[in-house]
Protein backbone atom coordinates (compact mmCIF):
# COMPACT_ATOMS: atom_id res chain seq x y z
CA UNK A 1 0.00 0.00 0.00
CA UNK A 2 1.39 3.48 -0.84
CA UNK A 3 1.59 6.49 1.10
CA UNK A 4 -0.54 8.18 -1.48
CA UNK A 5 -3.48 5.95 -1.54
CA UNK A 6 -3.72 6.53 2.42
CA UNK A 7 -2.74 10.12 4.07
CA UNK A 8 -1.55 9.71 7.56
CA UNK A 9 -3.02 10.08 10.70
CA UNK A 10 -1.17 12.89 10.98
CA UNK A 11 -2.10 14.22 7.92
CA UNK A 12 -6.08 13.45 9.41
CA UNK A 13 -5.53 14.93 12.33
CA UNK A 14 -3.96 17.87 10.55
CA UNK A 15 -7.22 18.78 8.37
CA UNK A 16 -9.15 18.07 11.72
CA UNK A 17 -7.29 20.96 13.38
CA UNK A 18 -7.40 23.02 10.66
CA UNK A 19 -11.14 22.78 9.92
CA UNK A 20 -12.55 22.37 13.22
CA UNK A 21 -14.09 19.57 14.81
CA UNK A 22 -17.60 19.96 13.20
CA UNK A 23 -16.04 19.95 9.97
CA UNK A 24 -17.11 16.26 10.13
CA UNK A 25 -20.36 16.30 12.07
CA UNK A 26 -23.48 15.07 10.52
CA UNK A 27 -25.97 17.92 9.57
CA UNK A 28 -29.12 17.00 11.81
CA UNK A 29 -31.25 15.85 9.49
CA UNK A 30 -34.80 16.27 12.62
CA UNK A 31 -34.32 18.51 15.08
CA UNK A 32 -34.23 16.30 18.56
CA UNK A 33 -37.34 16.16 20.56
CA UNK A 34 -37.12 17.73 24.07
CA UNK A 35 -37.10 15.55 26.66
CA UNK A 36 -40.78 14.80 28.61
CA UNK A 37 -41.46 18.11 31.21
CA UNK A 38 -41.52 16.06 34.32
CA UNK A 39 -45.55 16.39 34.93
CA UNK A 40 -45.12 13.79 31.08
CA UNK A 41 -43.56 11.23 34.09
CA UNK A 42 -45.44 8.82 35.43
CA UNK A 43 -44.95 8.54 39.01
CA UNK A 44 -43.98 5.06 40.59
CA UNK A 45 -46.04 3.26 42.28
CA UNK A 46 -45.28 3.93 46.08
CA UNK A 47 -43.25 0.50 47.58
CA UNK A 48 -45.73 -0.90 49.87
CA UNK A 49 -44.03 -1.80 52.92
CA UNK A 50 -46.02 -5.20 54.08
CA UNK A 51 -47.05 -5.15 57.86
CA UNK A 52 -45.01 -6.93 60.17
CA UNK A 53 -47.16 -9.79 60.76
CA UNK A 54 -47.57 -10.21 56.61
CA UNK A 55 -46.42 -13.23 56.93
CA UNK A 56 -48.87 -14.62 59.48
CA UNK A 57 -52.01 -13.36 58.01
CA UNK A 58 -50.64 -14.97 54.63
CA UNK A 59 -50.43 -18.43 56.56
CA UNK A 60 -53.88 -17.30 57.10
CA UNK A 61 -55.03 -17.11 54.42
CA UNK A 62 -53.77 -20.76 52.82
CA UNK A 63 -54.84 -21.74 56.25
CA UNK A 64 -58.52 -20.17 55.76
CA UNK A 65 -58.71 -21.50 52.00
CA UNK A 66 -57.81 -25.45 53.06
CA UNK A 67 -60.28 -25.27 55.93
CA UNK A 68 -62.98 -24.35 52.98
CA UNK A 69 -62.15 -26.90 51.00
CA UNK A 70 -61.89 -29.71 53.71
CA UNK A 71 -64.91 -29.00 55.34
CA UNK A 72 -67.03 -28.69 52.55
CA UNK A 73 -65.24 -32.82 51.65
CA UNK A 74 -65.69 -33.80 55.60
CA UNK A 75 -69.61 -32.62 55.18
CA UNK A 76 -70.37 -33.55 58.74
CA UNK A 77 -73.44 -31.39 60.64
CA UNK A 78 -71.39 -28.79 62.10
CA UNK A 79 -68.79 -28.49 58.67
CA UNK A 80 -71.89 -28.35 56.65
CA UNK A 81 -72.74 -25.18 59.03
CA UNK A 82 -69.69 -24.25 58.47
CA UNK A 83 -68.95 -24.36 54.74
CA UNK A 84 -69.07 -20.80 53.01
CA UNK A 85 -68.04 -19.07 56.33
CA UNK A 86 -64.38 -19.48 55.51
CA UNK A 87 -64.73 -17.81 52.31
CA UNK A 88 -66.65 -14.92 54.02
CA UNK A 89 -63.61 -14.59 57.01
CA UNK A 90 -61.16 -14.33 54.05
CA UNK A 91 -63.24 -11.68 52.37
CA UNK A 92 -63.13 -9.61 55.88
CA UNK A 93 -59.59 -10.33 56.35
CA UNK A 94 -59.31 -8.50 52.65
CA UNK A 95 -61.45 -6.43 53.30
CA UNK A 96 -59.32 -4.66 56.77
CA UNK A 97 -56.42 -5.78 55.89
CA UNK A 98 -56.17 -4.87 51.59
CA UNK A 99 -55.21 -1.54 51.52
CA UNK A 100 -53.47 -1.92 47.90
CA UNK A 101 -54.69 -4.16 44.94
CA UNK A 102 -50.92 -6.10 45.21
CA UNK A 103 -51.78 -6.89 49.41
CA UNK A 104 -55.31 -7.86 47.86
CA UNK A 105 -54.01 -10.33 45.53
CA UNK A 106 -51.36 -11.34 47.89
CA UNK A 107 -53.70 -11.99 50.77
CA UNK A 108 -56.22 -14.01 48.08
CA UNK A 109 -53.25 -15.83 46.43
CA UNK A 110 -52.97 -17.41 49.64
CA UNK A 111 -56.50 -18.85 50.40
CA UNK A 112 -56.12 -20.61 46.49
CA UNK A 113 -52.84 -21.78 47.35
CA UNK A 114 -54.68 -23.71 50.80
CA UNK A 115 -58.07 -24.17 48.83
CA UNK A 116 -56.47 -25.94 45.69
CA UNK A 117 -53.20 -27.90 47.34
CA UNK A 118 -55.68 -29.44 49.58
CA UNK A 119 -58.47 -29.79 46.59
CA UNK A 120 -55.36 -31.63 45.04
CA UNK A 121 -54.75 -33.78 48.25
CA UNK A 122 -58.25 -34.94 49.59
CA UNK A 123 -61.47 -35.97 47.35
CA UNK A 124 -62.79 -37.90 50.30
CA UNK A 125 -63.10 -37.13 53.77
CA UNK A 126 -60.39 -39.34 55.91
CA UNK A 127 -59.39 -39.54 59.71
CA UNK A 128 -56.57 -37.73 58.14
CA UNK A 129 -58.27 -34.71 56.58
CA UNK A 130 -60.34 -34.29 59.91
CA UNK A 131 -56.98 -34.31 62.10
CA UNK A 132 -56.04 -31.71 59.55
CA UNK A 133 -59.03 -29.76 60.64
CA UNK A 134 -58.25 -29.69 63.86
CA UNK A 135 -54.60 -28.56 63.51
CA UNK A 136 -55.68 -26.02 60.93
CA UNK A 137 -58.57 -24.47 63.60
CA UNK A 138 -55.97 -24.69 66.60
CA UNK A 139 -53.03 -22.88 64.36
CA UNK A 140 -55.40 -19.99 62.86
CA UNK A 141 -56.76 -19.64 66.05
CA UNK A 142 -53.24 -19.57 67.67
CA UNK A 143 -52.00 -17.21 64.43
CA UNK A 144 -55.07 -14.03 64.75
CA UNK A 145 -54.87 -14.30 68.62
CA UNK A 146 -51.06 -13.50 68.24
CA UNK A 147 -51.61 -10.66 65.52
CA UNK A 148 -54.50 -9.01 67.85
CA UNK A 149 -52.28 -9.28 71.50
CA UNK A 150 -48.90 -8.32 69.37
CA UNK A 151 -49.95 -5.51 67.13
CA UNK A 152 -53.68 -4.15 68.24
CA UNK A 153 -53.58 -1.38 70.51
Amino acid sequence: MSAKRFPSMMGALAITLALGANAFAQPAQQPRRAAPAPAEIPAPAPLETPPPYERQLLRLSEILGALEWLTSVCGEDSAAKARGQWRARMAALIESEGATTQRRERLAGGYNRGYRGYEATYRACTQNARLVITRFLDEGGRIARDIGNRYTD
